[in-house]
């Protein structure tokens, strides 16, 4: 099937001795073809050879490998254009162009199966980055067009099937590409090339634009629970489903029984790539990782090694084997002494788990326990004692005097208590207490007295300055 739509030496070019220069000729060629502003497919073969001769001196070609047997005997090109007649007739010759007379002009086109492998080969020579989020948003959109107007655009869901498809052989080409990469890192003993490699390959080709984004809030998979729930109630909608397979019917013209097993078929696998999307995702990042961690530990040990270091570890090497029996005391037990010291073994890196979903719920706080809680927080502040309360006490004794004896203060609760221990030592109420301090003035003498059956202390007289 494959050979009777492709020309049996079309890929002849790109196999000689000068398939580089066939390669950016071809690349050059799919811009002046695949140009959005091209109107008609056929293009000038003026045009096209200019092209040519244009590749041809930005390259700055100057070898030439004699192609088939009609060159082996003739001379080398000698000039750019002689350089693009010999590519333009090569290419015709191979099928990759097709020529066309209109009257006094010649026009070259391209053949639908050529002009679409060409297109696969120049997004291969590109390997651009993929949109994890982009590829997850055209499915959601799709399906939600196809659900809410099942008559009228029911062929988005074919649409949502093959974006899906696509995106699980993204996946699939990237995990192989990580393979491969670290097979070739491995095989390479040169610290500069695996550095060199690891960006040029995998930073810049392999790795998806957005891939830092699987790891944050802004994860574009948070949109697969609800493609999935779309696509169960889609299942068990019997409505919906008669409508699509009759859109189905009438867009691919088939039968109600193909366009039904169609259906059924587009929702299985976009159900199927989405749920296995984590357990690849895991597979990927696990690639990712042990790459990651031969290139720190290759750029951790470049500096490690100097000029003879090689030499020098070989003669200290010998120089202990020679001495083994004086240094190395001989071992009965290993229970006690190691080979190893504690640093000399490096940890590895620790991989990153990603913290699972968990639900939280709103604890409901017992009534009693919050009634214990302010019962508490009142004896609490009964019990402090502030300055701003012991002055608030002395002015309620005091009554408008401004002198009292010690057994004139009354105490009537634990409050009242409390204060009177402090009155006799407001000086130690430190900073904070100085302002209440300074209004009063205490002394003291050597008789000592009961106040309010309640406290025994020295008598003292406290009289509120002027």
């Amino acid at each position: 099937m494959l050979f009777n739509k492709l020309p049996d030496d079309l890929f002849l070019p790109l196999s000689g001795q000068n398939r580089h220069i066939y390669q950016s000729v071809l690349l050059a060629l799919a811009d002046q073809f695949f140009d959005e502003d091209l109107i008609d497919p056929f293009i000038a073969k003026d045009l096209v050879r200019s092209c040519i001769e244009e590749t041809v001196v930005r390259l700055g070609v100057r070898r030439w490998v004699p192609e088939g047997e009609e060159e082996d005997g003739q001379e080398p090109p000698r000039s750019s254009a002689e350089y693009a007649s010999r590519i333009y007739r090569r290419l015709v010759e191979t099928g990759w162009l097709e020529e066309e007379q209109r009257i006094y002009r010649t026009y070259v086109l391209l053949s639908p199966s050529i002009s679409f492998l060409l297109r696969t080969l120049v997004s291969i020579s590109n390997l651009e980055k993929r949109s994890y989020g982009g590829a997850v948003l055209n499915v959601l959109s799709s399906l939600e067009a196809a659900i809410n107007d099942p008559r009228g655009r029911g062929i988005t869901l074919a649409e949502a099937a093959q974006t899906a498809a696509d995106f699980s052989a993204h996946l699939t080409d990237m995990m192989l590409g990580l393979r491969e990469l670290k097979i070739s890192l491995a095989e390479s003993s040169d610290a500069k090339e695996i550095v060199r490699n690891f960006f040029e390959r995998f930073v810049e080709h392999i790795l998806v634009s957005d891939y830092k984004t699987l790891k944050t809030k802004n994860n574009p998979f948070r949109y697969r629970r609800q493609i999935l729930a779309l696509l169960r109630e889609l299942q068990f909608d019997p409505l919906k489903l008669e409508q699509l397979v009759a859109h189905y019917q009438q867009q691919f013209e088939i039968s109600e029984v193909d366009a039904e097993a169609r259906v059924h078929q587009h929702i299985n696998r976009i159900i199927r790539i989405f749920e296995s999307v984590d357990q690849r995702l895991a597979t990927i990042d696990d690639f990712r990782y042990r790459l990651e961690k031969r290139v720190a530990d290759t750029v951790r040990y470049m500096d490690k090694t100097t000029p003879g270091m090689a030499a020098r570890l070989s003669r200290a090497i010998a120089g202990l084997a020679g001495k083994r029996d004086e240094l190395i005391p001989q071992l009965d037990s290993l229970d006690s002494i190691g080979f190893l010291a504690p640093g000399s073994v490096r940890s590895p890196i620790r991989r990153r788990v990603e913290a699972t979903p968990r639900v939280i719920h709103k604890e409901e706080i017992d009534p009693e326990v919050l009634h214990l809680r302010e019962l508490f927080k009142q004896y609490k502040a009964r019990r402090e004692v502030t300055p701003q309360r012991i002055g608030d006490f002395v002015e309620r004794q005091l009554a408008g005097r401004d002198r009292m004896h010690a057994s004139d203060f009354k105490i009537d609760c634990i409050e009242d208590y409390i204060c009177f221990s402090y009155v006799r030592h407001m000086a130690s109420l430190g900073k904070k207490g100085r302002s209440t301090a300074d209004r009063y003035q205490v002394e003291f003498n050597d008789q000592y007295i009961s106040v309010a059956d309640m406290v025994e202390c020295r008598d003292f007289v406290i009289q509120r300055k002027r």
